[in-house]
């Protein structure tokens, strides 16, 4: 029977785009050693980390520097920053930190709020206390009705989150899940509805937004959201002050970014060299704020880029993303199944 840990290394190397023979090299970067030896320092009036300390903590092998760019890594297991940078690609799938690498002196730094909300759910996504085992996923097919979402002259966002859902329903049905659609048919749900909608389902869930996006001819690529934690901006735009407040939906901070990552990863697999990395971003949309179920929003590439829009037309580019929104689903449900015992936490 798979140990906790075994579930995790599982989940890191599919959704990171490990081969399934590089299980056991996973293992050695997920087993934490005890929290010992945290280097924490005040930047900027905010708690960061030393990479050195998380490097134990994680059992990385290497911690390499060349001018700005950094390099922790195992045989199996790469993670590359850049001091002054806000981006971390794990095997290379793409993450947008809170907050900038720092360094003080030879010592670079990474912010206490990522190290705990970003870095340490995705490598130990069965530690998320508060991640269970789910039968339920809950898709939503963004916009309807009158509100027809991004447009072209091929079609709707609207229409075409409607057919990325119904497709992954079908998948997942297949597999033994119950799956709840906000919608199933051309109509307007307000925001909260579709919030409504989800909380009214009281066993453990899963919520997975769909949309297509839209932001001029040379914008392309996928993103995925997940709720900014409390003290955190919506991405694009600085921090004013409702962002203090925790939402109904940052109750589920580790495991969002945990079923962020399992979706992102699982898509980049499937879409492969038709798409762009854009991340996995933070965010403070509606649906993410109020959902009371792990949850995240996607954007399945760009309905204003002349070639994407011809892609999210296609019937194969639909499914490909069906069967990575399903894919995803059955790893991040075997990651966080089982607890874990006996072992280390990263600083809170």
């Amino acid at each position: 029977m798979p140990t906790s840990f075994d579930k995790s290394a599982r989940f890191l190397c599919a959704a990171l785009r490990l081969p399934v023979v590089a299980i056991a090299a996973c293992l050695l970067a997920l087993t934490a050693t005890p929290a010992s030896a945290w280097d924490l320092k005040k930047i900027e009036n905010r708690d960061y980390v030393s990479l050195e300390s998380v490097k134990r903590f994680y059992n990385f092998t290497k911690l390499n520097r060349s001018g700005n760019s950094l390099v922790l890594e195992n045989p199996k297991v790469e993670m590359k920053l850049k001091i002054g940078g806000n981006e971390c690609l794990m095997n290379g799938v793409k993450f947008v930190f809170t907050h900038k690498v720092e360094v003080i002196g030879d010592m670079a730094y990474v912010s206490r709020m990522d190290l705990a909300k970003l870095i340490d759910p995705v490598l130990r996504p069965n530690f998320i206390k508060n991640a269970a085992d789910f039968r339920t996923v809950i898709l939503d097919p963004g916009h309807g009705g009158k509100d027809p979402g991004a447009t072209n002259s091929l079609g709707s966002e609207a229409f075409y989150n409607l057919k990325v859902a119904g497709r992954a329903k079908s998948l997942l049905e297949a597999k033994g899940f119950k799956v709840v659609m906000t919608r199933t048919s051309d109509r307007y749900l307000s925001l909260q509805e579709r919030v409504d909608l989800a909380n009214a389902i009281r066993e453990n869930a899963i919520f997975v937004s769909i949309h297509f996006n839209s932001g001029g001819r040379e914008a392309r690529g996928i993103e995925t959201f997940t709720l900014s934690p409390p003290g955190v901006s919506h991405y694009g735009r600085g921090l004013i002050a409702a962002d203090s407040q925790a939402r109904a939906g940052n109750e589920h901070d580790s495991a969002n970014i945990a079923l962020a990552t399992s979706i992102h990863g699982s898509l980049l697999r499937r879409l492969q060299k038709n798409t762009f990395d854009r991340g996995i971003k933070r965010a403070r949309f509606s649906v993410l704020s109020g959902v009371r179920h792990p949850a995240i929003l996607l954007e399945g590439g760009f309905m204003s880029h002349p070639y994407e829009a011809r892609l999210i037309q296609n019937e194969a580019y639909q499914n490909a993303i069906a069967n990575g929104i399903v894919d995803a689903v059955v790893k991040y449900r075997f990651a966080v199944s089982k607890r874990p015992t006996g072992a280390g936490s990263a600083p809170r």
